[in-house]
C-alpha cells in the first residue's frame, strides 16, 4: 500500500520559514518524480515546485522562485520543500505528488495535504 504523508505545516509570520516533508512508503521512491502543489481557498490547485526522480533537475512556479527549494532524499524516501520569506499569499494546503511513468504505464500518488498559514 502506497502512502505519502506530508508534515511540517503550521502557522508562521510573514517573512518566516517552514520546511515541509513528504514521507513515502510502499513504492520505489527513487523511481518517482516529486511535485509539491498547493490549493488556497476558492482557488485551483497549482504547481509549486517539482524535482526529477534522481533529483538532478528542479522547476518552480514564478511566484516562489528564489524563496522555495525542493529536494528529495532517496535514501530516506522523503521529499522536502524548504519555504523561506513566506508571504500571506503562500497560505494554502500543500500536497505532495509522486509520479513514475514509462512506455504505456504511469503511477500517480497524492498525500493528504498539510496546512500552511502565513499571518501576523
Amino acid at each position: 500500500q502506497v502512502q505519502l504523508v506530508e508534515s511540517g505545516g503550521g502557522l508562521v509570520q510573514p517573512g518566516g520559514s517552514l520546511r515541509l516533508s513528504c514521507a513515502a512508503s510502499g513504492l520505489t521512491f527513487s523511481m518517482y518524480a516529486m511535485t509539491w502543489y498547493r490549493q488556497a481557498p476558492g482557488k485551483e490547485r497549482e504547481l509549486v515546485a517539482a524535482i526529477t526522480a534522481a533529483g538532478g533537475s528542479t522547476n518552480y512556479a514564478d511566484s516562489v522562485k528564489g524563496r522555495f527549494t525542493i529536494s528529495k532524499d532517496n535514501a530516506k524516501n522523503t521529499a522536502y520543500l524548504q519555504m523561506n520569506s513566506l508571504k500571506p499569499e503562500d497560505t494554502a494546503v500543500y500536497y505532495c505528488n509522486a509520479v513514475a511513468a514509462g512506455s504505456g504505464w504511469e503511477y500517480d500518488y497524492w498525500g493528504q495535504g498539510t496546512q500552511v498559514t502565513v499571518s501576523s
